[in-house]
C-alpha cells in the first residue's frame, strides 16, 4: 500500500509538471486571444493596480503641486528681493543723476559770478526747530568764509552767512521770520523796473514778501524778482523768485508782492558762498559806501 501510494505522487507529480510546461508553452507562443483564466487574472490584477495607482499618482500629483508651490514661494521671494535692490539702485542712481545736474549747475554758475569769488560748499546740518530759517555748511573762516557773505544755489539765493567757526558757518535763509532781515530787490514787468524790499515769510503760502513797490507800478503774476545789489551783500541779479499775487498794503501807498521762492529751501544740500569783491560788508568794519544802505535795512 504505501508502495503504491508512493507511485501515485510520482505520478501526480509528473503530470502536474507536464501540465505546467503546457501552459507555459500556451502563454508563450504568440496569439491574438487572451484564455479566460488569463482574462481573469489580467482584469483581475488590472483592476487592483487601478485602485492603487490612482490614489498614489493623486497623492504625487498633491506633493507635486505642494512642492510646485513652495518652490515658487521661494522664487517669488527671491524675485521681490532682485526687485527691492532694483528699485535700491534705481533710486541711487536717479539720485546721482540728479546730484550731478546740481553740481553742474553750479559749476557753470561760476561764470556768473566772476565779479565774486565763489566757495562751494556742503550742507552739513539742519536745527529741525528752525528749519525754514538756518542750515549749517562744511565750509568755515578758514575757507574764507565771513559774516554776510550771499549763499545761493544754481535755482537763486537763498540766504546770507550769520556766522562763522574755523570749519563751519551759518546761514540765515529767505524764509527766516527775523523781521530785521531784508533784501533789495527788483521786479521787471513791461520793460519797467520796480524796486523793492524782500521782508517776511508768508508760513501759509510758503511764499516771501515784497514790500515798498511803487503804486504806480504795475506788476503780474510771473514777473521775476531779482537782487538788485545795492545792499553791498548779495550780488546783483541773483534770481529771487516770481510774482504769485500783488496787493496793496495796509495804507495803500505802496504795493505788496508775494514771491514765490526759485530755490527749494527744503532739498539744500549743495551751495555757492559768494563773497562781493568790490563792495563787501565785513560785520566788524563795514564801509561808508554801505552804511547808508545798511541804516536802512536793505541787503
Amino acid at each position: 500500500m504505501p508502495h503504491f501510494l508512493s507511485n501515485k505522487r510520482l505520478l501526480m507529480l509528473l503530470v502536474g509538471v507536464i501540465l505546467l510546461v503546457a501552459l507555459i508553452s500556451f502563454t508563450l507562443s504568440d496569439r491574438q486571444k487572451v484564455s479566460f483564466p488569463e482574462q481573469v487574472i489580467k482584469d483581475t490584477v488590472g483592476l487592483g493596480q487601478s485602485f492603487v495607482a490612482k490614489p498614489a499618482g493623486y497623492v504625487t500629483g498633491l506633493i507635486n503641486s505642494v512642492d510646485d508651490l513652495l518652490n515658487t514661494y521661494e522664487e517669488n521671494k527671491r524675485l521681490k528681493s532682485r526687485l527691492e535692490e532694483y528699485g535700491s539702485l534705481q533710486a541711487q542712481v536717479n539720485e546721482l543723476e540728479t546730484e550731478n545736474k546740481g553740481l553742474q549747475k553750479l559749476v557753470d554758475k561760476k561764470s556768473d559770478l566772476r565779479a565774486y569769488n565763489p566757495i562751494q560748499s556742503n550742507v552739513i546740518a539742519r536745527n529741525p526747530d528752525q528749519w525754514e530759517e538756518k542750515l549749517i555748511l562744511d565750509t568755515g573762516a578758514k575757507d574764507g568764509v565771513k559774516v554776510n557773505m550771499a549763499v545761493l544755489t544754481s535755482e537763486g539765493l537763498v540766504g546770507k552767512i550769520v556766522q562763522t567757526t574755523p570749519y563751519t558757518s551759518e546761514v540765515e535763509l529767505l524764509s527766516t521770520n527775523n523781521t530785521n532781515y531784508r533784501v533789495s530787490a527788483t521786479v521787471s514787468s513791461k520793460g519797467k523796473t520796480a524796486r523793492g524790499l524782500v521782508e517776511g515769510f508768508d508760513a501759509k503760502r510758503g511764499e516771501l514778501m515784497l514790500k515798498r513797490i511803487d503804486s504806480k507800478i504795475k506788476l503780474k503774476k510771473g514777473d521775476k524778482v531779482t537782487t538788485s545789489g545795492l545792499g553791498g551783500i548779495f550780488p546783483k541779479g541773483v534770481l529771487i523768485g516770481e510774482v504769485t499775487k500783488v496787493s496793496t498794503d495796509d495804507f495803500g501807498l505802496t504795493k505788496l508782492a508775494y514771491v514765490k521762492p526759485a530755490a527749494d529751501f527744503q532739498m539744500l544740500d549743495h551751495v555757492v558762498i559768494a563773497k562781493r569783491q568790490a563792495t563787501q560788508i565785513d560785520g566788524s568794519d563795514g564801509n561808508s559806501s554801505n552804511k547808508d544802505l545798511t541804516s536802512q535795512g536793505a541787503e
